[in-house]
């Protein structure tokens, strides 16, 4: 997909971080776009903010993306509105934390329906709509360069991840072998000046574990550590750059760092080898 102007773009966690970086790049190569995120208030403003400031027709719908039927409902009023779609970002995500034991069922279910469940949906909901128009369009599915390595970040980020990086590589396949019109991009960032270390505040009620009270001074702690840090890492606004290039060269993997490239290397040596690797911290 190369040409993308009166085309239309839905995209997930929209109101903010990589997805609100997203959505002013489509709007500004000419796009017709539908911002979907839980976060209501953020997603008014955005939109009514981008809208203000003379771009085209911008259609915010709040979506749990963890949930199919409001994926369902997000197509249909997508397809109400603009009548197609040409570019999917499914880019919702959360960060999650705890190892691989110690994570609750809650914990698990919460990132897992964010993360990997929401892409899930929306390859199964928005591909056929696409094959159906018969003309060139594309999806990027957002993952981690944590989908690529083995044993980072945390067990629930990671598992989602690396199922994102599975799915989109069946899909570019699948899509290929069926010769179709439609593209699949993964994107795998690296660190990025978002506020996912906060993605907590939007956590549905019925994945909260029962009793919490909110963060401990500890965990607080790291939070504010790990925000600092992210302040220090790539601006959405040069990300999506990054990503439509990708688009446009009908690239599968999408990454926006080369620090990494060394872990990646040492991976794929570790597993065709059967070598048992040594922890990673990034």
């Amino acid at each position: 997909m190369k040409d993308f102007s009166g085309k239309v773009a839905v995209i997930t966690g929209a109101a903010s971080g990589i997805g609100l970086a997203l959505t002013k790049k489509c709007l500004a190569e000419g796009m017709q776009v539908v911002m979907a995120d839980i976060q209501q208030d953020a997603l008014d403003k955005a939109a009514a903010d981008l809208q203000a400031a003379g771009n085209n027709n911008i259609l915010a719908v709040r979506t749990d993306v963890s949930l199919q039927q409001e994926i369902e409902t997000l197509a249909k009023k997508s397809m109400d509105h603009f009548g197609a779609v040409h570019l999917l970002f499914n880019n919702a995500g959360v960060g999650g934390g705890g190892n691989a034991w110690e994570s609750t069922a809650k914990d698990w279910e919460w990132v897992i329906g964010v993360n990997l469940w929401s892409v899930i949906h929306g390859v199964r909901v928005f591909t056929p709509l696409m094959i159906e128009q018969n003309t060139d369009c594309h999806i990027v599915n957002t993952a981690s360069v944590a989908g690529l390595l083995g044993g980072v970040t945390n067990a629930c980020y990671s598992v989602t991840k690396h199922g994102v990086v599975a799915l989109t590589e069946n899909l570019y396949s699948d899509l290929r072998q069926q010769n179709l019109k439609v593209g699949a991009s993964v994107l795998c960032p690296g660190f990025i000046n978002t506020n996912i270390h906060d993605s907590g505040r939007n956590r549905q009620d019925r994945v909260t574990n029962e009793g919490d009270t909110g963060p401990t001074a500890e965990q607080l702690e790291m939070r504010n550590a790990f925000k600092t840090f992210l302040e220090q890492g790539m601006q959405p606004e040069q990300l999506a750059e990054i990503v439509f290039e990708g688009i446009k060269a009908d690239r599968l993997y999408i990454l926006t760092h080369t620090d990494f490239d060394d872990l990646l290397l040492s991976r794929a040596k570790n597993i065709a080898g059967g070598i048992n690797p040594e922890p990673v911290n990034l």
